[in-house]
């Protein structure tokens, strides 16, 4: 009997890769073949790492990869240079990969799932007569920005290249929350010259993701509701996390170190810092010097992630004068983390991944952007959900030691933030349970990959 076939393809980073890959398993757990495509030297870091779990339907899911286009020495955290490879290598390959299936499997490539940031697949999957969906990682809020180009250029507010013509905060609708001209997407790299490069990026972007026949968010109404009222054909299905199953989430660049929740298990309930930046950002060695002496300061037990691509080194002394009160990691398993009855709170560029995992932990932030939509997460974070306090920078661009002390003392001295964490965490978790908006527009995402088949309904959808 044949099955439908999906092939999903991300954004080779492991911001995206994660939910896509939770979402990948949502389908082949209710049916449905998956072909999960990477880029060459992803598969090779993320099947390393991957953990499917022994389940009846993990023979469902087969990883596969094609070139990005780059040698192997290239650095792809050049992100102009990876961009424009993969547009010019990667369509063809997509097709060829289809092409080479759909002769020696009798279950065809039905649709094609698509990273809203790969718009091209979706451009692959058209000229194949194949069925198309797009898929969002991140904030719709985010998306909705890169839609509504055309209208700030209308209005005056950003130039045709998509520079701000002035200071003034941007609301794309009067309920949605203002943003800071130099936080637009693309404003947050590089010289003008780049940043213009990104504008047009951010154009296709969009253009690429109204070419799908459904457009999936991991985003809930809870947690934007201003946004999807005004993009209602725009469906939340978030927030897809593996813990939301008990399941142990996979789509990970790096080896997690486990020992940490160990060392969990012997902090006081509520008490530990968790502090991590993900898997791009990066810091100075003047400020990772002030970071970990203001940790230091804050005589709080700590759990930091510093990742073994960073080029930082301690202060001196550093490592043994915190002792066992601060417990240091290359990676961590960061949602059965942030999920243990010991943290206190989340330390966070504000990644959208990170951002929904402390939101479903009912956790409060002390928010750390670096770039691109991390500045509008941090928005929703401290001005419109209230669970979290941002940082002041000094004259030379810097967050001190003193002001780290400060805001933990701040955020971990005032129960509002933690009765707001815990509020929205009720409302972000309801989403996801059977009867919840994001589960019901799971279910009929699921159903509509189906809808070939005749027995398939939303009552046989197991999340």
């Amino acid at each position: 009997m044949t099955k439908p076939h999906v092939l999903v393809i991300p954004v080779p980073a492991q911001g995206h890769v994660i939910p896509i890959m939770e979402l990948a398993r949502r389908l082949a757990r209710n049916g449905v073949k998956v072909t999960f495509v990477n880029t060459e030297v992803i598969h090779k870091v993320v099947t390393n790492n991957l953990m499917l779990e022994k389940d009846d339907y993990e023979d469902l899911i087969h990883m596969v990869s094609i070139p990005d286009g780059l040698e192997p020495c290239d650095d792809r955290s050049d992100l102009i240079k990876l961009t424009k490879s993969i547009l010019e290598s990667m369509p063809d390959k997509l097709e060829e990969l289809v092409e080479k299936i759909n002769k020696q499997d009798c279950n065809k490539v039905t649709c094609i799932v698509a990273d809203g940031f790969m718009g091209w697949a979706l451009r692959v999957a058209k000229k194949m007569g194949i069925r198309t969906a797009a898929f969002w990682p991140a904030a719709l809020t985010s998306l909705a920005i890169n839609i509504c180009y055309e209208k700030l250029i209308k209005d005056g507010i950003i130039n045709n290249d998509g520079i701000p013509l002035n200071d003034d905060m941007i609301q794309l609708s009067e309920t949605m929350p203002p943003i800071q001209p130099k936080n637009l997407p693309w404003m947050c790299f590089g010289d003008m010259v780049t940043k213009e490069l990104l504008f047009q990026h951010a154009i296709l972007i969009a253009e690429g993701v109204m070419l799908g026949e459904r457009v999936i968010c991991n985003s809930s109404i809870e947690m934007e509701p201003e946004t999807f009222n005004q993009f209602p054909q725009l469906l939340p299905i978030g927030p897809l996390l593996a813990s939301n199953r008990l399941a142990n989430q996979t789509g990970h660049f790096w080896q997690e170190d486990s020992t940490c929740l160990e060392w969990l298990d012997q902090q006081s309930a509520c008490s530990v810092l968790y502090i991590a930046f993900g898997s791009i950002a990066n810091l100075n060695q003047a400020q990772f010097t002030e970071l970990a002496l203001g940790l230091e300061l804050s005589n709080k037990p700590f759990m930091w992630v510093v990742r073994t691509n960073m080029v930082i080194s301690f202060p001196d002394g550093y490592v043994e004068r915190v002792g066992s009160r601060g417990k240091i990691v290359s990676w961590a398993p960061q949602q059965k983390v942030l999920a243990h009855p010991s943290v206190a709170c989340i330390m966070s560029h504000c990644g959208w991944n990170s951002t929904i995992e402390g939101l479903t932990n009912g956790l409060p932030f002390l928010c750390w952007p670096c770039f691109a939509d991390q500045f509008l997460n941090e928005t929703y974070i401290c001005d419109v959900w209230k669970t979290g306090l941002g940082f002041r920078k000094d004259e030379q661009g810097v967050i001190t030691r003193g002001e780290i002390k400060c805001k933990v003392e701040k955020l971990l001295g005032d129960k509002s933030f933690k009765d707001k964490a815990l509020e929205i965490q009720d409302k972000v978790t309801s989403s996801v349970r059977p009867g919840g908006s994001s589960h019901q527009n799971l279910c009929n995402f699921i159903q509509w990959i189906h809808e070939k088949d005749a027995d398939a309904t939303t009552s046989n959808v197991s999340m």
